[in-house]
């Protein structure tokens, strides 16, 4: 029973979640914005992103970065080129290679993606890279209005550890 609630908690915080980026990125129409979406799953990130298609009608554009990126704005600029989408998703952050320096650089040029980008600008991160913002990237983190969190529900981490445990 117990196991059963929590994992309706968790469908309707993610469902609650999912709906909240939705219309963060509705809102932002045709304007940069920056919008964090904090899951330390990558798994749950593309259920999310599956998901969101129902509640967004927008062309949302993705971008997977790869380990050895060195600067975000090079990479949304080489990913979109002169195209403006509706939205942009930008996974891959926590496989950056030099991701302390990729954040620094994001805080310098971050008057470049207010000027350049006319489109909502989702960033990815767990919580091991929305602490590195914070310290790293002050005034940049600080363009985003709120954190959306899609935690994982309890039950799938005590599944996962026993998994890790039995293997």
């Amino acid at each position: 029973m117990i196991s059963l609630s929590n994992s309706e908690n968790g469908t309707a915080n993610s469902t609650a979640a999912t709906k909240r980026l939705a219309r963060a990125m509705m809102v932002s129409g045709g304007e940069f914005s920056l919008i964090l979406a904090c899951c330390n799953s990558v798994e749950r990130q593309q259920q999310v992103l599956n998901v969101l298609t129902e509640f967004s009608s927008a062309d949302i554009h993705e971008i997977l970065l790869s380990p050895a990126t060195d600067t975000l704005y090079t990479a949304i600029t080489s990913a979109i080129g002169t195209t403006q989408p509706e939205a942009l998703m930008v996974r891959g952050l926590e496989s950056v290679m030099e991701i302390n320096q990729l954040i620094i650089s994001t805080n310098i040029m971050r008057n470049e993606f207010r000027k350049q980008f006319r489109f909502p600008l989702v960033l990815w991160v767990n919580d091991e890279i929305l602490c590195k913002l914070v310290w790293l990237a002050p005034d940049f983190k600080d363009w985003a209005a709120s954190t959306i969190r899609f935690d994982v529900p309890q039950n799938q981490f005590v599944e996962a550890e026993q998994q890790a445990i039995s293997a």
